[in-house]
C-alpha cells in the first residue's frame, strides 16, 4: 500500500488519501535519548547495504505469532508450575527503528558498549530482561550481524561475573532458566518463541547511551551461541521489570522512568529516552502485576470504542484475561469476545469497500485499489482509570500492498489468554513509563 497522509481526523474517522509520507523530525532535549528505528528500514543502519533480506508480511506475521503463543504459555505455565521452566519469549531492537525479526516487531536503538565504546545496535524490548549482544570469539556460533562482533578481551572495563555470586542467580527469575557454569563464570541462557536463542557468559561492562550518560557496571550477556531471527541486529536490550533490566540497573539516575515512540512508517524515525517529564497532554493510568510474570507491564483494560461508540462489551472480558503493553508483539492480541465485537463493528462501518483474503491472522482485510481515498473509523482503547486512548490512524490498518489492507488486530484463541497492546497500535503515540511511580501515560503525536 503506498504511504498515505491524513488529511482530516474530524472524529470519528479517519480520512487517508494517496500522497507524500508524514516525516517525524526528533527534537527531544530529554535525559538520554536515543534514535528509534524499524530494523528493516530505510533508517537502520543494519540496512544500508541490503545484505540482510526483509521478511515478507506474511513471515512477520507468523513470526508474531511465536512470540504471542510463547507469552501465552510462558504465563500459563508459571500458573500451573511455579514456572520451573519457562520458555523465554522474543525480543524487538532498539533506536526505534521498525524492525521484524525477534517476535517480528521490532524496533532498534544503538548504544555504546565497552572501553574504548563499541556501536551496536540492539532490539528493545519491553517484554524481556537480560541486555545481551554476541561476543568474540562466537564458541558455538553466532548469526550474521551489521556490525563487528563485540570482543570482551578488548574492552579494559568488562568482567565476567563468577558462579557463586549472587547476581548469577538472579538469573532464573530474568531468563526463566537456571544459570549455568564454566570455568567459574556465571552462564546464562534464554530463548524465544520463535525458537531464536542466546547462550553465553554473564559479565559487566560500561553502558553508553549518550555522549553525556553513560554507566560503568551494567549486567549484560556476552553470547557464545546465538541462532536466530534477530535481523542483523547485534542483540537485545532488555527493558523489562526484573531487576536485571536497563531499566532496573540505571533506576538510581532515571528512577525506572523511560519513554519511546514508534515511528509511524519504518522510513521515519522514533526515540527511547530515559528519564525526563511525560508531555503535558499524556493521559495515566495504573500499572498492574500480572502475578504469572510479575516483569511484564500490566494494564487494566475497560473497553473498546469504534467511529466514537464504546462497544457493548462485558468489563469482565478484560479481566478475566489480564493485559499487559509489550513492544515486542506485533498485533494486538484482543479477547475472542472483545474481538468479535470490534471486528463486527468495524466491517459494518466499512461496508462500502471491498473485503478481501485474509493475511495471517489478519482475517478482515479490503482491497482499496480503486480508491483515492478511504475513510477509516476511529479506534480507542478505554482503561480502568476512567482515560481513552485512541490509536493512530497509522495503527489501524497493516498493509501487505493496496489490494489487501487489512484491520490490524487479532483475537486470543482463550478467553483467558492475556490481552497484548501490541507496537503497531502503539505507533506515534509517546508511551511513558513511570515504573517508580507505578503508571504509565499516552499522549498522541509523540514522534514530531
Amino acid at each position: 500500500m503506498t504511504p498515505h497522509q491524513l488529511v482530516s481526523s474530524t472524529p470519528p474517522i479517519y480520512k487517508f488519501e494517496d500522497s507524500l509520507n508524514f516525516q517525524f523530525l526528533s527534537s527531544h532535549d530529554k535525559k538520554a535519548s536515543l534514535e528509534v528505528v524499524h530494523k528493516y528500514g530505510p533508517c537502520s543502519r543494519l540496512n544500508q547495504d541490503k545484505t540482510i533480506a526483509a521478511p515478507t508480511h506474511a513471515e512477520i506475521l507468523l513470526q508474531d505469532q511465536s512470540r504471542v503463543k510463547s507469552i501465552h504459555s510462558r504465563l500459563s505455565n508459571s500458573k500451573a508450575s511455579g514456572g520451573n521452566d519457562v520458555k523465554v519469549i522474543d525480543a524487538t531492537t532498539v533506536p526505534a527503528k521498525d524492525g521484524s525479526v525477534v517476535g517480528s516487531g521490532n524496533y532498534i536503538v544503538t548504544v555504546g558498549l565497552g572501553t574504548p565504546q563499541k556501536q551496536l545496535s540492539l532490539i528493545f524490548d519491553t517484554g524481556s530482561d537480560i541486555t545481551w549482544t554476541q561476543c568474540q570469539p562466537c564458541a558455538k556460533s553466532c548469526y550474521k550481524q551489521k556490525e563487528q562482533i563485540f570482543d570482551p578481551s578488548q574492552s579494559t572495563s568488562y568482567t565476567n561475573i563468577s558462579c557463586s555470586s549472587s547476581i548469577c542467580s538472579s538469573l532464573t527469575s530474568a531468563t526463566g532458566n537456571t544459570p549455568g557454569c564454566a570455568s567459574s563464570t556465571c552462564v546464562y541462557g534464554i530463548q524465544y518463541g520463535d525458537s531464536s536463542f542466546s547462550v553465553g557468559f554473564f559479565g559487566t561492562d560500561k553502558l553508553t547511551l549518550t555522549s553525556t550518560d553513560a554507566f560503568n557496571s551494567i549486567y549484560f550477556g556476552c553470547g557464545q551461541n546465538n541462532q536466530g531471527l534477530f535481523g542483523g541486529a547485534a542483540g537485545l536490550l532488555g527493558l523489562g521489570r526484573d531487576k536485571l533490566s536497563v531499566v532496573s540497573q540505571t533506576a538510581q539516575k532515571y528512577s525506572k522512568i523511560f519513554s519511546y515512540c514508534l515511528p509511524s512508517s519504518s522510513s521515519s524515525t522514533g526515540f527511547l529516552t530515559f528519564g525526563g517529564s511525560a508531555s503535558k497532554n499524556s493521559k495515566f493510568t495504573p500499572l498492574s502485576t500480572i502475578s504469572a510474570g510479575p516483569s511484564f507491564y500490566g494494564l487494566d483494560f475497560s473497553g473498546i470504542s469504534v467511529g466514537g461508540t464504546k462497544l457493548a462489551i462485558s468489563a469482565s472480558v478484560f479481566s478475566n484475561a489480564g493485559a499487559i503493553i509489550d513492544s515486542g508483539t506485533v498485533i494486538s492480541r484482543l479477547p475472542p469476545a472483545a474481538y468479535s465485537a470490534l471486528r463486527a463493528s468495524f466491517r459494518k462501518l466499512m461496508s462500502k469497500y471491498p473485503l478481501t483474503s485474509a493475511l495471517s491472522i489478519l482475517d478482515t482485510c479490503y482491497d482499496f485499489s480503486n480508491y483515492s481515498t478511504i475513510s477509516v473509523p476511529k479506534i480507542g482503547f478505554f482503561f480502568s482509570s476512567g482515560i481513552e486512548v485512541d490509536i493512530d490512524a497509522t495503527g489501524i490498518l497493516y498493509a501487505n500492498s493496496i489490494s489487501q489492507v487489512c484491520l490490524a488486530f487479532a483475537g486470543n484463541s482463550d478467553a483467558t489468554d492475556v490481552f497484548i497492546f501490541g507496537n503497531v497500535q502503539q505507533k506515534t503515540l509517546e508511551v511513558f513509563y513511570d515504573g517508580s511511580a507505578g503508571k504509565v501515560g499516552f499522549a498522541p503525536g509523540g514522534c514530531s
